[in-house]
């Protein structure tokens, strides 16, 4: 898959004008940057880039403006941060088609790096107009796509730039396709999937195609509440959606078909309150009492969980096992979690986690670093893993 795009870092980009498309929609709270993760993760990609002589455009969007200048979404504060960063001024180019915007990037040296402001405060930016696409290609030479969680968006700044000018893939993006290659296009097998979460219904798709590429697939939270009541089990109090169990019996068929094992909780921890440190135990799902609900897989199923994972190549995992957001409720995450990570340290396995609440979990357990490869992309990781093509990656392809 991977020879099918040209990389930045096989060009030479001495003395280009480099638009470089990167995810700098961080969390702001009175104009402070309030998680700086999407920053550092792309620096090195920037810094490369200035050490062999090309000037840099970032191109990013923040928030929702819908078209309108917002000047709480402003990417000023962002410049100022990526400016002490890197220890070099970021000038902020406050309207990207201006002729004053064009001459900004007219005007650079070698090395020189500038932002262009929030591209969500023009409309064409989302309904990838053309006329967009083609001013913004007036600000430089060729242009970078390093924004995988963009890539899900057939925007202008994803998708129709690359009609105007040389496209490449940027380091961090690189890395991310390279990693999802490693899980679902070429993996060593076996492969083993965890995919916990709330619902069924927010990753069906998902389900019903990872069924088909991996060799287990490990379920918790509340989907596999439902997967439980397909099959008869009274889950009384806990979290399911009693109108999928028809949709949770066709993915087991599926899997059966398919020759995935689904390894489905047989035992959780319950509670009668959603609350830290809640009176709880473990129990069999079976003998649930009414007002019972459960919180987290239990320790049989951790068990099973653990074992699945000691003899897997390749790890993926999207969503906590329970809520891990309150303890004893992310004793599952933590183990499974751990499990993955010592597994990955000793090199026996390729591990990859990403979307939604993944990064948080994680980080719960205390083993994100662990990981082979952490995404920091939310939708669109979860729609590669959904099995479709991102209009944002398919734009790159030679």
């Amino acid at each position: 898959m991977l020879d099918k795009f040209n990389f930045a870092a096989d060009a030479d980009l001495n003395a280009k004008r480099c638009l470089l498309r990167v995810d700098f929609n961080v969390p702001l709270q009175d104009g402070k940057i309030t998680d700086d993760t999407r920053i550092v993760r792309i620096l090195p990609s920037i810094k490369r880039l200035i050490a062999n002589g090309a000037r840099v455009i970032l191109l990013s969007h923040l928030g929702r403006p819908k078209g309108q200048h917002v000047p709480e979404l402003s990417l000023a504060p962002i410049a100022d941060y990526v400016s002490d960063l890197l220890g070099c001024p970021v000038p902020l180019i406050s309207d990207v088609l201006s002729d004053e915007g064009r001459a900004m990037t007219a005007q650079m040296a070698d090395g020189d790096v500038v932002m262009a402001e929030n591209l969500r405060f023009w409309a064409g930016e989302e309904a990838n107009e053309a006329d967009f696409a083609q001013a913004l290609s007036h600000l430089g030479d060729v242009f970078i796509a390093d924004a995988f969680s963009a890539a899900h968006r057939a925007h202008a700044s994803t998708h129709g730039i690359t009609q105007h000018l040389p496209s490449y893939v940027g380091d961090a993006m690189a890395a991310e396709l390279t990693a999802l290659s490693d899980v679902l296009v070429a993996p060593t097998h076996p492969v083993v999937a965890v995919v916990g979460g709330a619902k069924v219904s927010t990753k069906l798709s998902v389900l019903e195609n990872l069924v088909k590429k991996t060799d287990a697939l490990i379920l918790g939270g509340g989907m596999a509440n439902s997967f439980l009541g397909a099959q008869g089990v009274d889950m009384k109090a806990s979290l399911s959606e009693p109108d999928l169990f028809e949709t949770a019996k066709r993915i087991m068929v599926l899997a059966e078909e398919a020759g995935c094992e689904l390894i489905i909780p047989t035992d959780g921890l319950a509670a009668r309150e959603f609350a830290a440190n809640a009176p709880h135990r473990a129990v069999q799902n079976e003998a649930l009492e009414d007002g019972e609900m459960v919180l987290d897989v239990g320790p049989a199923s951790i068990a099973n969980a653990v074992k699945a994972i000691s003899g897997a190549k390749t790890v993926l995992w999207n969503g906590p096992m329970g809520a891990f957001e309150i303890a004893p409720f992310d004793t599952a995450t933590v183990a499974v979690a751990r499990a993955v990570a010592e597994r990955t340290k000793a090199g026996a396995c390729v591990s990859v986690a990403g979307g939604g609440d993944t990064v948080a979990a994680l980080n719960v357990a205390n083993v994100a670093d662990d990981f082979s490869y952490l995404s920091l992309a939310g939708g669109a990781f979860l729609e590669w893993l959904e099995g479709k093509t991102l209009p944002g990656v398919a734009a790159l392809m030679k």
